[in-house]
C-alpha cells in the first residue's frame, strides 16, 4: 500500500475505543452512524453554501476529523457488536461518496478557486473510491492504497479550508487542488494496479 493517512487507523480506532464501549450501551446501530455521520455532511455543505462565513471554513477541518472518527466507529461498532451487514456495507460506500460530494462541492462556488478544476479534484476523487470497490469484481479485496485516499482528501481539503479562511492567494488555493489532483491520478493507478495484482489467477 502507498504511503496514506489510512495507514493511522489502527492508532486512530485505539483512541476511539472508550467511545465505542459507550455506543454498545446505548443500542445505537452501525446503520444509523453511517446516515447521522451524511446528514451531518449534508448540514454542513449547506451552510457553507448558504452562508457567506470564514468561520464555517475554520470549523471544516473540525467537522472532517468528526466525520472520519464516526466512519471508524460504524464499521467498529458493527464489528464489535456482530451486525456487520450487506446493507451496513452499500451504506458506507455509498454515504461516503455523498459526504464527499456535500462538503468539497462548496468550495467551487469561492471567487478564489478555479471552478473546474475544483469539480476535476472532486470527480477523480469519487473514481479513486470507484476504483477501490472495482476491486471486490475482480475477486480482490477493497483497495484503500493512497497517496491520496479518503482521509488523505479530508486532510487535504481541511488544509485548504484553512488557507481560505486566512485570505491565501488565489494561485497557492489551486495549486495544492493541483498537486491533489496528480496524487488521486496516481491513487486511481495505485489501486487498480494492485487490485489486479491482488486478484486470483484464472487457470
Amino acid at each position: 500500500m502507498s504511503i496514506s493517512i489510512y495507514l493511522l487507523k489502527p492508532y486512530f480506532q485505539q483512541l476511539l475505543r472508550p467511545s465505542l464501549r459507550g455506543l454498545a450501551r446505548t443500542g445505537i446501530t452501525p446503520n444509523q452512524i453511517t446516515l447521522t455521520t451524511l446528514l451531518l455532511a449534508i448540514l454542513y455543505g449547506a451552510a457553507l453554501t448558504l452562508i457567506p462565513s470564514s468561520a464555517l471554513w475554520f470549523g471544516l477541518p473540525f467537522i472532517l476529523l468528526l466525520r472520519m472518527a464516526l466512519n471508524a466507529l460504524d464499521g467498529m461498532l458493527a464489528t464489535h457488536t456482530e451486525q456487520q451487514t450487506p446493507l451496513g456495507a452499500l451504506l458506507n460506500e455509498l454515504c461516503d461518496v455523498l459526504a464527499d460530494l456535500a462538503l468539497y462541492l462548496p468550495f467551487a462556488l469561492l471567487t478564489e478557486i478555479t471552478t473546474p478544476l475544483l469539480l476535476t479534484v472532486v470527480l477523480c476523487g469519487l473514481l479513486a473510491e470507484f476504483s477501490g470497490v472495482l476491486a471486490c469484481t475482480i475477486g480482490a479485496t477493497r483497495r484503500f492504497d493512497g497517496p491520496m485516499g479518503k482521509s488523505d482528501r479530508a486532510f487535504a481539503f481541511g488544509l485548504l479550508a484553512v488557507m481560505v479562511w486566512s485570505s491565501v492567494e488565489p494561485l497557492w488555493l489551486n495549486g495544492v487542488l493541483i498537486i491533489m489532483l496528480l496524487l488521486t491520478a496516481r491513487t486511481i493507478f495505485n489501486r487498480l494496479h494492485q487490485a489486479l495484482a491482488c486478484a486470483p489467477s484464472t487457470p
